[in-house]
C-alpha cells in the first residue's frame, strides 16, 4: 500500500467519524435528496449540514447532481453502506460483551 491510499482511507474514516455524517448518509441511504430536505430531517441549521455534506463530498463518500434549482446527493458508492453496517455489528458485539461483563461482576 502507498502513502497515498492511507492519507485517502485515513481521511474516509475521518468522514465517517461525526454522528451528523453517519445520519446523513442514513438517511441518504434510499434516495437523493438536496440539502433542504436533509437539515430538515436532522433538524439543524442549513449551514451547519452544509459543513458536513461539504467533508462527505471531498472525501468522495457523496456525489452532487443538479434537478432543476436544487443540487441533490447521494452515495457515491455503496460499498460505504457496508462499511457501516459491518461497524454497527462490530460495535454491538463490544456493547454486548460489555453487558456480559458487567452482568459477571454483580
Amino acid at each position: 500500500m502507498t502513502d497515498t491510499y492511507y492519507k485517502k482511507a485515513s481521511g474516509v474514516f475521518k468522514a465517517l467519524a461525526h454522528p451528523t455524517r453517519l445520519r446523513i448518509l442514513h438517511i441518504l441511504k434510499d434516495e437523493d435528496l438536496c440539502v433542504c430536505t436533509i437539515y430538515e430531517a436532522l433538524d439543524l441549521e442549513q449551514s451547519n449540514v452544509s459543513q458536513h455534506l461539504k467533508i462527505l463530498r471531498d472525501n468522495d463518500i457523496l456525489r452532487t447532481r443538479r434537478k432543476g434549482p436544487k443540487i441533490m446527493y447521494r452515495i457515491s458508492r455503496p460499498e460505504i453502506l457496508s462499511i457501516i453496517g459491518e461497524s454497527e455489528n462490530f460495535l454491538n458485539g463490544i456493547l454486548s460483551e460489555t453487558i456480559e461483563e458487567l452482568k459477571g461482576e454483580n
